[in-house]
């Protein structure tokens, strides 16, 4: 058995499971987290992505050993009780999926991506969900979506600015 220790939605988690669990399994069946989906089982359709230390990875390709001691965001963790995160309200408002089965893999690439370049262009966009496989939708909503959501996080985050006093320290 491996001992893991993961900061999982900003809460450390711990566990002790056998070498070969993968972190999918282990966030699915041990921290019954099923946002994240077994699709391919091959890292080839996204269904399982997650974000760990900032970075989209596919989740059924990492063994859960490899993610201790790291941060790992899962779709669960995106929104508040009182409030979906940005790109989710956007991925509803555009419609953008229909199943949803891909849906939470797509949205977490896109926010790697966002909080990596908050304004990125269509031609980015696309790369950044060219690893999540929908046979559902063409692309086009979700991608309306993550530009919307992509100008809201940065007037969201102007709107955060200090605001300069003329003449007061």
């Amino acid at each position: 058995m491996t001992d893991v220790t993961i900061r999982v939605n900003g809460e450390l988690r711990a566990a002790s499971v056998p070498p070969e669990t993968t972190l999918l399994t282990l966030l699915r069946e041990r921290f019954q987290l099923t946002g994240a989906k077994l699709g391919c089982d091959a890292g080839d359709c996204g269904a399982c992505t997650v974000i760990v230390d900032g970075k989209p990875v596919n989740a059924c390709l990492m063994l859960a050993a490899q993610a201790d001691g790291r941060d790992v965001l899962t779709i669960e963790g995106l929104a508040t009780r009182a409030a979906l995160h940005p790109l989710q309200r956007a991925f509803e408002e555009h419609a953008s999926l229909q199943c949803g089965f891909c849906g939470p893999g797509v949205i977490l690439s896109a926010k790697a991506l966002l909080d990596e370049n908050p304004d990125p262009t269509r031609h980015e966009i696309r790369d950044a969900i060219a690893g999540n496989l929908c046979r559902c939708t063409g692309y086009t909503k979700m991608i309306d979506a993550i530009e919307h959501a992509a100008r809201e996080l940065r007037k969201t985050a102007s709107d955060r600015l200090p605001v300069e006093r003329g003449g007061l320290p």
